[in-house]
């Protein structure tokens, strides 16, 4: 017998049977984050982020489960339904509250329908689904939402019935190299000589140090200072940020060893930061921050030295975030991402069907027109590919 529940706290949730599921290679869907999200204060309370996390539970314990949130307005997803939610609400309708499997404010693929090793995966995914959009009708709720799901998860969710969206995302893959300079070496001499030019006026004549920290050696201060660059760079550019510095704190003392922070000095005083959380096979670029403007840092800072450290342990590939086709001269190619809803009105449905065949045409083709300004010598075999 399986059954179904809904579970407001993630702590509620067994750590271990939890990141079983989760299969241990995105660390955005881990028990830790979500954990950190939560205890922070980033998600609950008035945050518009109500965890509604969903479980599947047999006689052996945790058979699957979905990250899911009650969600009141669509800030912080990446995934833009405002145009949507403004629509149905002239028409008369209701959007909010909606359902959304997500890891919050996180712009990462990965898996969504979290399943036991061991399992059938098709048959406790489809009954996790299954389960999601019946608690959906349930509340009454006008839409579910499974956002940067796998490409498999959303072909499986497609033929359930789910509307299937289609995004765009920059990664750069590693093919093998030994060193930087052998990145460099499969670009084109424009590109290359580009690539150099900018790595060194990042450094300002050696007035600017970067160090890559990890672990124990990331201090209180590193984050006091990370935390000042990600609110003011955020506060200027984005509105209020959606992190706060609890949620730093935390993420320093549960996951400090999966954190890559890479921090720019002058004069020995930070001015600038990137971090990244370093996943089984991938490392994710996340949160940028800077109190300086300085030619080419933020290139030089967010994907340079991610890739520098990808060719160092052999990770197979970066995920540079939401948007951004400047970083294709920088090397990072055009991959697809992938969504899924669920509309209870018809009419409404309709509507949405017909808006994103249009957008996924044009993604599409912007993959490819992108794909063919590579930076790269040859055809890129990974373009298009997530």
């Amino acid at each position: 017998m399986v059954r179904s529940r809904v579970v407001d706290r993630i702590a509620a949730i067994d750590e271990a049977a939890w990141d079983a599921c989760a299969g241990g290679d995105n660390p955005f869907i881990s028990h830790r984050f979500l954990r950190c999200v939560e205890e922070s204060g980033c998600v609950g309370g008035r945050s518009g982020w109500l965890p509604h996390h969903l479980v599947l539970e047999d006689a052996n314990g945790l058979l699957a489960a979905a990250p899911a949130y009650r969600k009141d307005h669509s800030f912080g997803e990446y995934i833009f339904d405002h145009g949507w939610a403004e629509a149905y609400e002239r028409a008369g309708g209701s959007y909010y509250p909606k359902l959304l499997v997500a890891a919050p404010f996180s712009p990462v693929p990965g898996p969504r329908l979290l399943v036991r090793p061991g399992e059938d995966v098709e048959p406790a995914r489809s009954a996790l689904l299954d389960a999601l959009i019946a608690e959906t009708k349930r509340l009454g709720w006008s839409s579910l939402h499974v956002n940067f799901s796998s490409a498999e998860e959303s072909a499986l969710m497609g033929a359930h019935g789910l509307l299937e969206r289609t995004g765009e995302q920059f990664h750069w893959h590693n093919r093998g190299y030994a060193s930087f300079d052998a990145f460099l070496a499969d670009l084109a001499s424009r590109k290359r000589k580009a690539v150099r030019k900018e790595r060194e006026q990042a450094l300002a004549g050696g007035a600017i140090a970067i160090e890559t920290l990890q672990g124990t050696a990331i201090k209180q201060t590193h984050w006091d200072a990370f935390f000042a660059f990600y609110t003011d760079t955020d506060g200027r550019k984005w509105g209020r940020p959606y992190l706060n510095r609890g949620f730093f704190r935390l993420l320093g003392e549960r996951m400090a060893d999966d954190v890559v922070l890479v921090m720019a000095f002058r004069g020995g005083e930070p001015i600038a930061g990137a971090l990244n959380l370093r996943g089984r096979d991938c490392l994710f670029g996340r949160y940028w921050g800077c109190i300086e403007s300085h030619r080419s840092l933020h290139f030089e800072v967010c994907y340079y030295r991610a890739i520098d450290y990808a060719i160092a342990h052999g990770l197979p590939r970066v995920e540079a975030g939401a948007q951004g086709p400047h970083k294709l001269a920088r090397g990072y190619l055009p991959v697809r991402t992938y969504s899924a809803h669920w509309i209870g009105d018809p009419g409404f449905r309709r509507a949405v069907e017909t808006y994103l065949e249009t957008e996924r045409a044009h993604v599409e083709d912007e993959i490819a027109e992108l794909a063919g300004h590579s930076p790269f010598h040859q055809a890129d075999p990974d373009a298009g590919e997530s």
